[in-house]
């Protein structure tokens, strides 16, 4: 039996079926009086996860700095990282004042894989990258006993996934009432003022994150989780 169906038909945001469209649509009109940032959903997640050992932290992907501050929080001197030169700005300038933080204009992989961060965090970054050689940079990067905390988007690419996306579509407007009662005039919160980030569509389905991901880092913890993310966990080999 199959286990992938043709992406027209797996993938709500493409589908011709006009029930489904029309479904879309008012879904989109409730999630846009009411929106909430799904990324910042899960730096909770991260931050219940770092190592007891955290001297630096490297935010892959930082945009305008909202985990960068969080993981800051947590007694870390961090490096935010990103290779849009308007974001960059905007956000060291959020930054000037804290000498513990930096930020820096590039790619990941131009950072020495030299074991110097005890963490690494990506937050909707990996998919914007080669996945097979940022999985293996991410090793080099850390230091041993490192930990890599990955929140990423990727492609449906099974029946389970398109059952996972259907019950975040009408989840959610809920977590959107809950967190947003009174409908929004500007969508923007004040820490998403400044330069837009860039978008781009994952290439790789969940099934081949996970599968890449456990070749690549042995003992790499995969979860496919609601509203549209998987969560990625991996530690470093002790020596």
């Amino acid at each position: 039996m199959p286990t992938t169906m043709p992406r027209t038909q797996r993938d709500p945001r493409t589908t011709t079926n006009p029930l489904v469209r029309a479904v879309g649509r008012w879904l989109g009109r409730v999630n846009a009086r009411h929106p909430w940032n799904h990324n910042d959903h899960f730096h909770g997640w991260i931050l219940r996860r770092l190592p007891r050992r955290r001297h630096r932290a490297l935010d892959v992907g930082c945009g305008l700095g909202a985990l960068v501050g969080r993981l800051r929080a947590s007694g870390a001197t961090v490096v935010g990282l990103d290779v849009d030169g308007p974001v960059v700005e905007a956000t060291r300038a959020r930054f000037a004042g804290d000498p513990g933080t930096s930020v820096r204009h590039g790619r990941f992989e131009d950072v020495p894989a030299d074991g110097s961060f005890d963490v690494v965090t990506m937050v909707a970054s990996l998919h914007h990258m080669d996945l097979e050689p940022a999985l293996r940079h991410a090793a080099g990067v850390l230091a041993p006993g490192g930990r890599l905390l990955v929140v990423g988007l990727a492609r449906i690419g099974a029946p389970r996934d398109l059952a996972v996306d259907l019950v975040s579509s009408f989840a959610n407007p809920v977590v959107g009432l809950v967190k947003n009662a009174r409908p929004a005039r500007d969508v923007r919160s004040p820490v998403d003022d400044g330069p837009p980030a860039p978008v781009r569509d994952a290439r790789e389905t969940y099934g081949e994150v996970r599968e890449t991901a456990r070749r690549v880092l042995p003992g790499a913890r995969f979860r496919r989780r609601l509203f549209f993310r998987y969560t990625l966990e991996w530690t470093s080999p002790t020596a």
